[in-house]
């Protein structure tokens, strides 16, 4: 499936990190920056190595992979009448939707601010 395709091609991808900034002389450091932790709470912290983003990703669309292979599986079951509950299907299905549906919507959503980017002028 494409989804399992962009998530191996995904794999490699190491992304750049912010520099901690040091905090002016006589002042206290703000909380959060050059500090991973505290943004995505309840993410584990990464040290800028493989990993980060590209994982959380990569993740995500596994986990939209299986989503739909699961909702596949219960569809055959359901042709060859080896499925008792049809809702089981029909929630599979949906989740499997939804999960295809937000998938597109961020990757939409990511080429736009890519685009946007792109065509800011130095």
């Amino acid at each position: 499936m494409a989804v399992s395709a962009i998530s191996s091609a995904l794999a490699g991808i190491q992304l750049p990190t912010l520099p901690s900034q040091p905090s002016p002389a006589g002042s206290a450091p703000l909380a959060g920056v050059g500090d991973a932790a505290r943004i995505g709470d309840g993410l584990p912290a990464t040290d800028g190595a493989a990993g980060g983003f590209g994982e959380v990703l990569v993740k995500a669309l596994d986990n939209v992979n299986q989503t739909q292979a699961t909702a596949d599986r219960l569809a055959v079951d359901a042709a060859t009448g080896n499925l008792t509950n049809v809702h089981d299907y029909m929630i599979a299905a949906t989740e499997a939707s939804l999960a295809t549906e937000l998938t597109v919507a961020v990757r939409n959503k990511a080429v736009e601010a890519f685009n946007t980017i792109m065509s800011m002028g130095v």
